[in-house]
């Protein structure tokens, strides 16, 4: 596929993900148990709490023009999803594409997930994925060297306010200014490194050994009820109950080892929903040779040390699909942001070979393609099975929902 036919049909995707994904933020805004409105209420009315920070600032903007705090949550949600497509736009388009470049981007544990489950949409690693875009943007070779080192000096906390799992994802923030300062002696590129990190790790601390109390959690909870008659529910009321490091555990063990299925299921999910940008990885490698990455011969072994401490956040949570969501999503960028600053020696002949089976097979192709895009996606909760055909679930849940709004108006 050409380059301008690629940023045709992509553009296509996004824009359609865009519509069925304002729509469903807006129907889902007004509905009273959606699990990802109940994310975005925490606040700082109890005082000060994780996540509480955009829900603290909806909940002031709200109180102060005299508007619906889920409105007010809604248009905050539209407005990140949208910046974040706009972004992944700019982001992808001009790649030099083949058939595994493409399957990488259009696997459906990235962006057609958080269309498949609904419930992900527009939760708060949205926030997570923008400034690492942004994060990426500066730390090609046409900013300063010390502009990343800045922002995750200054903007890094902030994030991890809003989302402090972000900790989990520090190698690859680590592994991108590593990459950017590779120029200066090690001494002094580990100095910057550490020394932009200590904000961050600083407010990960006072998170961490600051929970909420059930005293302060009443208080957020009335508050809620006496401004906007909302209940704290979902993730706003379990935070009473998960509030430390410890509670996040609590239970996990119990429904791993009584549903061990779900550890071969999720392996399969990350074997072909990671399968195109490990293909890629694995034949690619770094040009430059600076720290742990010289250790390599290729890209797959450093991905994998990178996504390791996620699996501290799979042990502690159910939502193995967002998990899943949001380790492709920065294993994906940080793999283009090499190819896109010219970092990467990539052995297209070795991938060809190992898809020639397509070659000349063009309507087997397409229908491959079609099956492995939109044919499947895995639920949130690691519980859940595999959905099927998402790609037609998607059109036609909307417009029955639709539908039954339009009717539901004419008989009122």
């Amino acid at each position: 596929m050409d380059i301008k036919k690629f940023n045709n049909y992509f553009f296509i995707y996004l824009f359609l993900l865009f519509i069925f994904g304002i729509f469903w933020l807006h129907t889902k805004h007004l509905v009273g148990n959606d699990s990802t409105i109940s994310e975005w209420i925490i606040n700082y009315q109890g005082g000060f709490i994780k996540r509480g920070l955009i829900g603290e600032i909806c909940f002031q903007i709200a109180k102060h023009f005299d508007l619906s705090l889920r409105f007010v949550i809604f248009l905050f949600q539209s407005f990140i999803y949208s910046i974040f497509l706009i972004l992944i736009y700019r982001f992808f388009r001009n790649i030099p594409t083949n058939l595994v470049i493409v399957l990488s981007i259009f696997t459906p544990i990235f962006l057609l997930y958080p269309i498949a489950e609904v419930e992900v949409l527009a939760r708060k690693e949205t926030f997570l994925f923008i400034s690492l875009l942004l994060f990426l943007n500066i730390s090609n070779s046409d900013y300063s060297n010390n502009l990343p080192v800045y922002y995750v000096f200054f903007v890094l906390p902030i994030i991890c306010l809003i989302w402090e799992p972000v900790v989990f994802f520090f190698p690859f923030i680590v592994s991108v200014l590593i990459i950017k300062l590779r120029n200066d002696k090690i001494i002094k590129l580990l100095g910057k490194i550490i020394i932009c990190f200590i904000p961050t790790l600083v407010v990960s601390v006072i998170i961490a050994i600051n929970p909420l109390t059930p005293e302060n959690h009443l208080i957020m909870e009335n508050s809620l009820k006496e401004n906007f008659g909302q209940d704290c529910y979902m993730s706003c009321g379990l935070l009473l109950s998960k509030s430390s490091i410890i509670s996040q555990f609590r239970g996990s063990y119990e429904l791993y080892t009584l549903h061990p299925e779900v550890i071969l299921r999720y392996f399969l999910i990350i074997l072909v929903g990671f399968g195109p940008i490990f293909l890629l990885s694995f034949n690619s490698k770094l040009k430059i040779k600076i720290l742990f990455f010289k250790h390599f011969e290729n890209l797959f072994y450093p991905i994998l040390l990178l996504l390791s401490p996620v699996l501290i956040l799979f042990a502690m949570g159910v939502d193995w699909g967002r998990w899943v969501n949001i380790s492709y999503t920065f294993t994906v960028l940080f793999y283009f942001y090499l190819l896109k600053n010219n970092l990467l020696e990539i052995n297209l002949n070795k991938i060809a070979k190992k898809i020639s089976f397509f070659d000349k097979k063009k309507f087997l192709l397409i229908f491959c393609f079609i099956i492995y895009a939109f044919g499947w996606n895995p639920q949130n909760v690691i519980t859940g099975d595999v959905s099927s055909f998402p790609g037609y679930r998607i059109p036609y849940k909307s417009v029955k929902m639709l539908y039954y709004q339009i009717k539901i108006k004419k008989n009122n």
